[in-house]
């Protein structure tokens, strides 16, 4: 397999999650991924979106990276599909390879280790730990009340307009995603690849 063209970290829920729209951005996300050439960097999992957008990336051509812990493996949650799978002993280690080995983040719905995983990222970015673009992909509204609260906080004087402004929040795949990998100093001739496959 050729080299990626680039390599997004996505968050995600370990669960599909009550409406449709989930599985279906999950899918659509790895669809992309494959198409344009990518990799996908991920918790490793194969149960609910992170499953989902794993198979999909695979199905697509794209390359899939999976970091996991070993709590997970003996639970027999890992995707043993994953073209690179690294077991882990700790979150702290699996989070770090995660950052480590991507251009770019975007989270997708998901719970408690998606929120945790998306404000670590989020908050590392804003003092300057890296430089890596940050995106948020507001499916069927699931993350309306929090993108509120943070204009709430910002309004409150908890944050500046600069860091909500790290935070790119989109709805729609075929936006969001070229938007991250741009911003990941990676050119329009991979973002051009939709229109000749």
């Amino acid at each position: 397999m050729a080299e990626p063209a680039f390599s997004l970290c996505v968050y995600c829920g370990s669960r599909a999650g009550e409406r449709p729209e989930f599985a279906q951005a999950a899918t659509a996300v790895g669809q992309w991924i494959g198409a344009h050439g990518g990799q996908l960097v991920y918790g490793g999992g194969r149960n609910g979106l992170m499953g989902l957008v794993a198979e999909a990336t695979r199905q697509a051509g794209g390359r899939v990276l999976g970091v996991i812990p070993q709590a997970l493996v003996d639970k027999e949650q890992a995707n043993h599909a994953c073209d690179e799978l690294h077991i882990v002993q700790t979150m702290h280690q699996r989070k770090a390879l995660m950052a480590e080995r991507c251009d770019a983040f975007l989270a997708l719905p998901g719970g408690i280790g998606t929120f945790e995983e998306l404000f670590e990222v989020w908050t590392w970015r804003q003092l300057g730990y890296h430089d890596k673009p940050v995106g948020l992909l507001n499916v069927a509204g699931y993350y309306d009340r929090l993108l509120a609260f943070l204009k709430h906080s910002m309004a409150e004087g908890f944050m500046g307009a600069w860091q909500l402004g790290l935070l790119q929040a989109g709805t729609d795949v075929d936006t969001l995603l070229p938007a991250l990998v741009q911003a990941a100093g990676f050119g329009q001739e991979i973002v051009a690849l939709r229109s000749v496959i």
